[in-house]
């Protein structure tokens, strides 16, 4: 077996681009919804995706394709996969890129909290139980710069938070089923390839379609979702877990949602004042209080 390594400058490089690529995704996303229905966009990427790291699946190792007693939980992965998303573009609909990238970049929080009641393995330390009480006051501050817009916002804020809880329960179902001992490409695969039938069923039962004809900005969004999100950044990011530490790199996505309430601010004009700056920072360091390694 390989043996993992410290991060380096090509490993640095790709972890910016791809954690660039992550927090811009919802700036395109809301830039599509113009012409493109929000659970359509979702179900467009799952397709994509599916059909990207099938293949890539297909050609590099087979054996993902084998039975291993993991249908039930993959199914439960991709389940949650799609709710996930299908909260988020909803919530897209309603609440600014920035807020949305805010709250669903707090996966982390609701999987600490849930590992000290699912995982006894991994019971929180007193300095990560702070770091939840300043991401929840972080994020309780950003609902409360949405509440001055109206409700609108606050019911965006809250599909997107939800979203991130249900991106938090499918981390801590991969870790507590057998799906925490297959491959990556296979446990993404299980999400994608469900979610991909469950978001086309939702686009059926909420109406919507495709418009005959796409302008280019929303257009590239979707491409860039499929392809270059669910596609390249994934094929990336499992590539450098087989590299290099896996801790250093779940550190450096921390810079992901910064990047993404940064792009919401310069190309969607987003609103930064210094309540969001606040909850972002709060948000942040409490996270990163969370994932901090154990000391040896």
């Amino acid at each position: 077996m390989r043996q993992a390594r410290s991060l380096d400058r090509l490993a640095f490089s790709l972890m910016f681009l791809c954690c660039a690529s992550w927090g811009l995704q919802q700036v395109l996303a809301k830039l599509a919804l113009v012409e493109v229905p929000p659970v359509t966009q979702a179900a467009i990427r799952s397709i994509g995706g599916t059909i990207i790291i099938g293949g890539w699946s297909w050609w590099r190792d087979r054996s993902v394709f084998k039975r291993d007693g993991t249908f039930w939980p993959g199914l439960a992965a991709g389940v949650l996969f799609a709710v996930e998303f299908l909260t988020l573009f909803v919530g897209l609909q309603w609440t600014s890129a920035s807020h949305a990238a805010l709250f669903l970049y707090t996966a982390p929080f609701f999987v600490a909290l849930g590992a000290a009641f699912v995982l006894p393995h991994e019971r929180l330390r007193a300095g990560q139980w702070l770091g939840l009480a300043l991401s929840f006051i972080g994020v309780a501050i950003a609902l409360g710069v949405s509440t001055r817009e109206g409700m609108s916002p606050v019911i965006g804020d809250l599909l997107t938070l939800t979203a991130g809880a249900f991106w938090g329960t499918l981390t801590l179902t991969v870790k507590a089923t057998r799906l925490n001992s297959v491959p990556a490409a296979k446990v993404l695969l299980y999400q994608l390839a469900v979610s991909a039938v469950l978001l086309t069923l939702a686009t059926f039962v909420m109406g919507e379609s495709l418009p005959r004809t796409l302008s280019f900005v929303p257009a590239a969004s979707l491409l860039y979702q499929t392809v270059w999100v669910a596609g390249v950044t994934y094929l990336i990011w499992y590539w450098l877990l087989r590299q290099y530490h896996a801790g250093e790199m779940s550190a450096f996505t921390f810079v992901t949602p910064l990047m993404g309430v940064l792009a919401g601010h310069f190309l969607l004009g987003d609103a930064l004042d210094a309540g969001l700056v606040l909850a972002v920072v709060l948000v942040l360091g409490g996270i990163i209080l969370v994932n901090r390694p154990r000391p040896v």
